[in-house]
């Protein structure tokens, strides 16, 4: 608890100055110590910690969080990325591929998913050309390991490529267009200057 005291003012400094948005609410962090009572909560064991923005909490299997350095660090930052986005977006406006892949930009790894497998289910659905389309991952992602890891890889590649191709200034500005009540296609155009299907289509390529 101490340390989560320690992290927060320099995690929420680090989000506000990356995204430029103020994270103007005071979170309630809900340590687990017992691996099984946060699996009720979770339902899935690859999870070690989830956010509930609605009602600012985030919930850390601290029981997990020990095995790894600066994973912590990590963890709690990207679940404060996600009330900082749901402060200032509707839900129904932030696709959930777009939401994890700023979550991860945002926090230098996936902090949600503990990563405990080896190897990479991103190449190996480019090579089995098994890859998820961003309509599968609107509003859910899927159940199952592999898909649910390979989901998370995709949203951050895609925020990666966005980056590369595009520049962090485009990544603000298309957030900045949700943020004014804008669908993703409508913030894509205006920032991107090209359609979900089309940013889509030139990731994959």
């Amino acid at each position: 608890a101490d340390e989560v005291l320690r992290l927060y003012p320099e995690l929420r400094q680090e989000l506000e100055e990356k995204i430029g948005w103020q994270l103007d609410v005071r979170p309630q962090v809900v340590l687990v110590k017992d691996s099984r009572t946060f699996r009720k909560l979770s339902r899935n064991e690859l999870f070690v910690a989830f956010a509930v923005p609605e009602k600012n909490l985030i919930v850390i299997d601290y029981s997990r969080m020990n095995r790894h350095p600066f994973s912590l660090r990590i963890t709690f930052k990207h679940e404060l990325c996600h009330l900082l986005l749901h402060r200032h977006i509707g839900y129904h406006h932030l696709a959930k591929w777009f939401e994890e892949g700023i979550c991860q930009w945002a926090s230098d790894g996936i902090g949600e998913i503990f990563i405990d497998k080896s190897g990479s289910e991103l190449n190996a659905a480019i090579l089995s050309d098994r890859l998820l389309h961003f309509r599968q991952l609107r509003v859910n992602f899927p159940r199952d390991d592999a898909s649910l890891m390979l989901a998370y890889e995709q949203s951050k590649s895609v925020v990666n490529y966005i980056e590369r191709q595009h520049g962090k200034t485009a990544i603000l500005d298309l957030l900045d267009h949700l943020r004014n009540d804008e669908s993703m296609e409508t913030a894509a155009i205006g920032s991107l200057g090209i359609s979900i299907d089309e940013l889509e289509n030139d990731w994959r390529a």
